[in-house]
């Protein structure tokens, strides 16, 4: 599932971690331009607003929006020959929540989110709490957005591998909160309000990682999870027609410990 160049008769949408937009950026306008997706949802801009690169994007073809902030959080989306229409930043719900963690627009007729979950750790405790409080607000927002009868993505590191078969064989993250049942829990229950996993539906039972930490080798083990997830509302899971996660640019230089991971809409 790597290497996949955009088919012309298709409108492909992804979702990438950059884990810092300055850093990254030789490797993204490289991916930019190697396979051409028309949308991109950004997390961990790791950048204040005043540092995305919106001029090195433009002239890569993108427009572009943001929601900086420093330290760990930052979303963005892109859109290739057009720019994006904000329609919301941050989740309803929690009027003091400031972190830069959801930014949703439009694009060619399309609802499409960014969002960067809280990792949770460590858990339990008041961060877990936090997650968990976030994954709550999320559900109602995606049930709100279900009412729409357009076309809907909710894109991004939503800071959860849903199954066993989204993690390696380990028994070394069984205290992490990104595998906690009551994270999985949360993120089924989005799940079963009608939002389709595209990259499940299209491989049930395939191992699919999205995430490798630069620790212990776990790139080069193939030692993964599955983190990032592209959720369809019913209208756009009828236009569904390939999904996949472009593994390579994990093993670039200086990369991102996330790999980008995309889906193909007729």
């Amino acid at each position: 599932m790597s290497r996949h160049r955009r088919k012309r008769d298709v409108f492909r949408v992804a979702t990438y971690n950059i884990n810092n937009v300055r850093r990254g950026l030789p490797n993204l306008l490289h991916w930019l331009e190697t396979t051409e997706p028309d949308v991109v949802c950004l997390q961990e801009l790791k950048s204040c607003d005043r540092e995305f690169p919106e001029v090195e994007i433009g002239k890569a073809g993108y427009g572009a929006v943001w929601w900086g902030q420093r330290t760990w959080n930052g979303v963005a989306i892109l859109a290739k020959g057009t720019t994006p229409i904000v329609t919301r930043r941050g989740l309803p719900g929690d009027p003091s929540d400031q972190q830069a963690r959801y930014i949703e627009a439009a694009v060619n007729g399309i609802l499409i989110a960014s969002l960067y979950l809280p990792n949770g750790n460590p858990q339990p405790g008041p961060k877990f709490d936090v997650k968990l409080s976030w994954f709550e607000r999320l559900s109602g927002h995606a049930a709100d957005l279900l009412a729409n009868q357009v076309p809907i993505i909710l894109a991004g590191d939503f800071n959860v591998a849903p199954t066993a078969l989204d993690i390696y064989p380990t028994t070394s993250w069984d205290d992490d909160a990104l595998v906690q049942p009551e994270s999985r829990a949360a993120y089924r229950s989005i799940i079963e309000q009608g939002w389709t996993d595209a990259l499940r539906a299209l491989y049930p039972d395939e191992r699919i990682y999205t995430f490798w930490h630069y620790m212990r080798s776990r790139w080069e083990r193939d030692a993964g999870l599955r983190l990032d997830h592209l959720l369809l509302n019913p209208v756009t899971a009828k236009r569904l027609v390939a999904a996949g996660v472009d593994r390579h640019i994990r093993g670039l230089p200086n990369a991102s410990d996330h790999a980008p991971a995309w889906v193909d809409l007729a």
